[in-house]
């Protein structure tokens, strides 16, 4: 049977474009069809734009560190739309790049919506029709608002860069790592945040002491975070009870006395919003921000008439090379609800081509993924929590906590923590744990070791670079505890 191509892929994000590519330079013909912009979730409205924020967040501390070394630098303010225009500005040049790149490895653009119409059929918005011997679906995910009435009042990640302004006060529902960057962001930017979280600890599923420090610094630096918290109702301000606004001073109400006049003009969008908690507290807020999850994108895909199996949460599924129930379809990414993370979904595309286009079959590695929180300060973290791994043995907890050099000096609380766990049978280091800053970059290179299986006679080898944060991690000689 002749086909229009030997690939067609449906996704324009990491792993699809990354995909395309490698299979174009096999010698493969290759389509790709996106439709919204090319670079999804992670380049168009996740990791790119969040981290760039995560670093204007930062420098809000900046002046009364510098002055307590020595710099006569005065507070500021920090102006929104100057910075939300540069961040357009890059996510358009990134999308070029991204387009120019597919353009260089001669694959075919389609702007469009695609869907399948059988195991070797796509059909595009624009009403025309393309065949190919297989099929890759990258369609990503996105985030769900809760099931209650006027949740459309609330925002996602979706639109948190394209405000038009940035709020006086928000309210974040949600405990996991894009609730909890966000409510770090918008406090550092100078947001009066309030965060709810109806779990007994954010960051469910990481190491607890790891989370609980996060926690502890979240509040400390200004986050009014209430756990076991839930929403339970909410409206337009204006409807609520004739507008009335709080008067209390309240943290966990969005702070000082407002009216609606200063809270219209401060918010975006559809305006303040009333908002009644589980505790039975209720506040105003210019924008309640949802982060309670996100769903694999597969709603109006086609998959039913392609007979494609999906699973309870409508993630693709998948066996060990991402293939799916249909011999010629394959899915990579969110949208198989395995490892959300943009370069686990590049490293399935990758297996993909050596599996299909290569006749190397290959299963992509989702053992041992290194990993960050861009909190305030951030958390980066490889293997087991100590949780998970007293659970499966015997083990020993290697862990200091101290205040940094840096912040000590400006007179800063931050606390720092650096944790091994380890196996008592094997001296295997199962997990490793930091919170400190710039912990995402500690991490990467710590995971390394971890991944290679080093033991924790490895890490004592290795002589301290010393003044740093991580010298820690190759100077604790003897366990904290053992579990």
């Amino acid at each position: 049977m002749s086909f229009d191509y030997d690939l067609f892929v449906i996704g324009g994000g990491s792993g699809g474009v990354r995909a395309a590519r490698v299979a174009s330079a096999e010698g493969a013909k290759v389509a790709l069809a996106e439709e919204y912009r090319m670079g999804g979730t992670c380049v168009i409205r996740g990791c790119v734009p969040k981290k760039l924020m995560v670093f204007a967040s930062g420098y809000g501390e900046m002046p009364e560190e510098a002055r307590a070394y020595g710099w006569d630098i005065q507070d500021g303010d920090f102006d929104w739309l100057p910075f939300r225009t540069k961040l357009n500005s890059e996510l358009n040049r990134l999308e070029e790049v991204y387009r120019s790149l597919l353009n260089g490895s001669d694959v075919e653009i389609f702007d469009s919506r695609a869907t399948l119409a059988d195991p070797h059929t796509v059909k595009l918005a624009t009403g025309e029709t393309k065949t190919a011997k297989h099929i890759l679906i990258a369609t990503g995910g996105h985030p769900v608002r809760p099931d209650l009435p006027n949740a459309h009042l609330g925002i996602t990640s979706n639109e948190i860069f394209q405000l038009e302004s940035l709020p006086k006060s928000v309210l974040i529902i949600g405990g996991g790592y894009i609730a909890c960057e966000f409510a770090c962001i918008l406090n550092g930017l100078g947001v009066e945040v309030t965060q709810y979280y109806r779990g007994a600890q954010i960051l469910r599923g990481f190491d607890d002491e790891a989370r609980g420090l996060v926690a502890e610094a979240m509040r400390e630096k200004g986050v009014n975070l209430h756990l076991g918290t839930n929403i339970v109702e909410m409206r337009a301000a204006s409807d609520a009870e004739n507008a009335q606004i709080l008067t209390s001073t309240d943290p966990a109400m969005g702070g000082a006395a407002q009216d609606t006049a200063a809270l219209t003009e401060a918010g975006s969008g559809s305006g303040p919003v009333w908002v009644k908690a589980t505790n039975g507290q209720e506040g105003v807020y210019d924008q309640v921000m949802f982060a309670t999850g996100r769903s694999p994108s597969t709603s109006g895909l086609g998959l039913e008439e392609a007979g494609v199996a999906v699973g309870r949460r409508g993630e693709v599924v998948v066996d060990d090379y991402s293939q799916t129930n249909i011999p010629s379809i394959y899915a990579i990414g969110d949208v198989t609800n395995r490892v959300q993370l943009t370069p686990v979904a590049i490293r399935e595309g990758m297996a993909f081509v050596e599996t299909v286009f290569k006749g190397n079959p290959t299963k992509p590695d989702h053992e041992l993924i290194p990993s960050a929180i861009f909190t305030q300060p951030e958390l980066g973290t490889i293997g087991l929590s100590e949780e998970e791994a007293r659970e499966q043995e015997p083990v020993d907890i290697y862990c200091t906590s101290f205040r940094a050099m840096q912040g000590a000096f400006a007179g800063k609380s931050d606390r720092v923590l650096m944790k091994l766990v380890v196996s008592q049978a094997t001296d295997k280091v199962l997990g490793c744990h930091i919170v400190a800053d710039h912990a995402g970059e500690m991490i990467q290179l710590a995971g390394i070791a971890v991944k290679m299986g080093a033991t924790k006679a490895d890490f004592d080898r290795v002589c301290a670079v010393h003044p740093t944060i991580s010298e820690e991690l190759v100077t604790m000689k003897s366990p904290m505890r053992s579990a």
